[in-house]
């Protein structure tokens, strides 16, 4: 089943987010590698592509586990979270409508 994961910054960082980029989309390019990834990204903090030091308020990742629990653990083993970027990170089961 498909889960999107959101988790949302701590204010302030940007330069933890920057150190733990790497390894964050080394674990994505797994999922993508195994097929399971839908999407992924990070949430602007302003109205722009390249927010620049306004960073970022968030990131979004969509992806199929085997179950809620299964998303549950890789979400808690992310990097950003290791690196204290997130604040929190929310779970729940995504059913992909559109596209088709």
């Amino acid at each position: 089943m498909l889960y999107a994961i959101v988790g949302e910054d701590r204010p302030g960082t940007l330069d933890a987010r920057l150190a733990a980029r790497p390894a964050h989309v080394e674990r994505l390019r797994a999922l993508q590698d195994e097929g399971r990834l839908v999407l992924a990204g990070p949430f602007p903090a302003i109205d722009s592509p390249d927010p620049g030091p306004a960073g970022f308020s968030g990131s979004l990742i969509v992806a199929e586990f085997d179950s809620l629990e299964a998303a549950e653990a890789w979400a808690d083993a992310d990097p950003y979270i290791a690196a204290g970027v997130y604040a929190r990170v929310k779970i729940k089961p995504f059913k992909k409508v559109l596209p088709a």
